[in-house]
């Protein structure tokens, strides 16, 4: 009963949003077409404005995979990883994450290939994905987007929230799953 509820609901909540909005735009006598076409506008604005960093952002990302040096920091973090319970497969997931979320993605997804989803790892790879976010990449994106330029305080706090939800992830997962 609740799940054919949950699936008529979700089923059709777009369409009646795409129904409502305009309507309700109409009723308040605004222009809708013109909002829209201005909104849109804005939105191809913003786009261009961000290829920049976006471009910046993927190339900085390329080299520090294709140096190897993702692979040497793995390894040089492995031992101190090791005794608190975190498997060193997925230490470069942990460390690609605050730059990347369509790389750890891939990455993620051959962990789990490898491993299983309902292995230790796999838990762990999924846990940290909804838990953690890609900083650099909100920062570079959208902070140059808007134009901030002074971003330090958010760096900071944004890899100190990167590093609490991979050592929750792991810990919870190890304490639950193990």
């Amino acid at each position: 009963m609740i799940l054919s509820l949950l699936d008529t609901i979700s089923r059709w909540a777009i369409p009646v949003l795409l129904l409502v909005i305009p309507t309700l735009g109409l009723w308040r006598k605004v222009p809708v077409y013109e909002a829209f076409v201005e909104g849109a506008e804005e939105g191809f604005t913003t786009a261009v404005k961000i290829i920049p960093f976006l471009v910046g952002m993927m190339v900085a990302i390329s080299v520090f995979r294709a140096s190897g040096a993702m692979e040497v920091l793995s390894q040089a973090l492995q031992p101190l990883t090791a005794r608190a319970g975190v498997p060193s497969e997925v230490l470069p997931l942990a460390l690609m994450r605050p730059l990347s979320g369509s790389g750890v993605l891939g990455m993620a997804t051959e962990l789990m290939k490898t491993y299983g989803p309902d292995s230790l790892i796999g838990r762990i790879a999924s846990v940290m994905q909804g838990t953690t976010d890609t900083t650099f990449f909100v920062l570079t994106v959208y902070f140059g987007a808007v134009g901030i330029k002074k971003y330090r305080y958010s760096v900071i706090t944004g890899l100190t929230a990167d590093i609490t939800g991979f050592i929750a992830s792991v810990y919870i997962c190890n304490l639950i799953f193990k």
